[in-house]
C-alpha cells in the first residue's frame, strides 16, 4: 500500500537496454487501488449471511464470487478517474458530482457488459466513485486526508442529491427500485447515506473495525465483525426490496445478537453467522446494502492510514 502523503517512485528495467526508467505513482491511482482493495476485501470475506463470498453464493442463484472478481475489475479504472476529477477541480466541490456522474455511467454499462446484465456492484461503484472524488478533492486542496474531512468533503460534493435525484417523482411515477423504495417507504437508500458523508460508515462502520484491530483480531475476522454490526444498523434498501420491512427488522435483529455475543471470535460464532446466512438464503435475504458499508469503511481506513496495523493479515 502506498502512502497518501507521498509519490511511491518504483524503477522498471527498460525492454530496449539497461538503463531504468522511472514510474510515479499518482495520488489519483493510489485511490484506485485503495478502492480496489477494499471491494475486493468485501466480496472475499467470509462467512456472511446471504452475500456472495469465496465459500457461499449467498441468497444469489446469478452470480457467484468469479462475477464479482469481473466486475470489480471493470469498474477499477473508474475510481482513479474520480479521483483525478476531484485533484484536478477548482471551485466549490457541489460542482464536482455532474463531472463524475458521466463517468459513472460509462463504467455501469462496463459493469453489466462484463456480467452480462448482472448488477453486482452498482451501489459501490457510486458510493466509491464519490468517495474517490473526495479524497482526490482534499488532495488538489492541499487539505487533510482524514475520516471527518472525508465526510465533509462528501456531503459537499453530494449537497442536495436526494431533492435533486426524487424531484422527478413530483412528474412521473416511480420506475426504479430506489424510486420505487422511497415513494413507498421514504428510504433514501445510498444516496442518503452518500449526500450526509457515509454516517453509518463513520458512526458504526469504522468504529467497528478499530474496535476489533484494537482487539488484535485478524484481518478476516475483523471485517466480518464490521459488517455484521453494520448489518444490525443499516436500513439496508437491498433487503427491503427484495423481502420488505419485516424481514429487514428480523435480520438486523439476529445481526445484532451475534454482535452482543462476540461476533466470529467468540465461542461458537462462526456458526452462529452460517445458521444466520442459512436463515438469509432461505428468505431470499441478501444485504448488499451493508456490503457497501464494508467495503467503504475499508475503503475510509485504507485512505487515511495507508494500511492495515501489524499482524492483522
Amino acid at each position: 500500500m502506498h502512502a497518501l502523503a507521498t509519490i511511491s517512485q518504483m524503477t522498471f528495467p527498460s525492454q530496449s537496454d539497461d538503463r531504468t526508467v522511472n514510474y510515479r505513482h499518482s495520488l489519483s491511482a493510489t485511490v484506485g487501488e485503495v478502492l480496489l482493495q477494499a471491494i475486493l476485501l468485501e466480496v472475499c470475506s467470509y462467512p456472511k449471511p446471504g452475500l456472495v463470498s469465496p465459500v457461499s453464493m449467498g441468497a444469489h442463484s446469478d452470480m457467484n464470487l468469479q462475477t464479482f472478481l469481473l466486475s470489480s475489475s471493470a469498474i477499477a479504472p473508474c475510481f482513479t478517474l474520480c479521483a483525478e476529477a476531484g485533484i484536478n477541480h477548482q471551485g466549490h466541490p457541489r460542482t464536482l458530482l455532474q463531472r463524475i456522474r458521466p463517468i459513472g455511467i460509462d463504467y455501469e454499462q462496463r459493469l453489466l457488459a462484463v456480467t452480462q446484465g448482472i448488477n453486482t456492484q452498482r451501489g459501490i461503484l457510486f458510493s466509491g466513485s464519490v468517495l474517490a472524488c473526495a479524497a482526490g478533492y482534499l488532495h488538489g486542496q492541499g487539505l487533510a486526508i482524514n475520516f471527518d474531512m472525508l465526510s465533509v468533503s462528501v456531503r459537499q460534493i453530494c449537497q442536495s442529491l436526494c431533492a435533486s435525484d426524487f424531484a422527478v417523482l413530483k412528474t412521473r411515477p416511480a420506475q426504479t427500485a430506489g424510486e420505487l423504495l422511497f415513494a413507498k417507504y421514504g428510504v433514501t437508500g445510498i444516496r442518503g447515506e452518500t449526500e450526509q458523508g457515509f454516517p453509518t460508515v463513520t458512526q458504526v462502520g469504522l468504529p467497528a473495525l478499530l474496535a476489533a484491530f484494537n482487539q488484535g483480531l485478524p484481518l478476516r475476522h475483523a471485517l466480518v465483525d464490521c459488517l455484521i454490526t453494520l448489518i444490525s444498523h443499516c436500513d439496508d434498501t437491498n433487503v427491503l426490496w427484495r423481502t420488505g420491512q419485516r424481514q429487514l427488522a428480523e435480520l438486523k435483529l439476529r445481526a445484532a445478537c451475534i454482535v452482543d455475543q462476540g461476533g466470529l471470535s467468540a465461542p461458537g460464532g462462526e456458526a452462529r453467522i452460517n445458521k444466520l446466512n442459512h436463515w438469509c438464503c432461505q428468505n431470499r435475504i441478501s444485504p448488499g446494502g451493508s456490503a457497501d458499508l464494508l467495503a467503504l469503511t475499508v475503503a475510509m481506513y485504507l485512505l487515511c492510514h495507508s494500511q492495515f496495523p501489524n499482524g492483522v493479515m
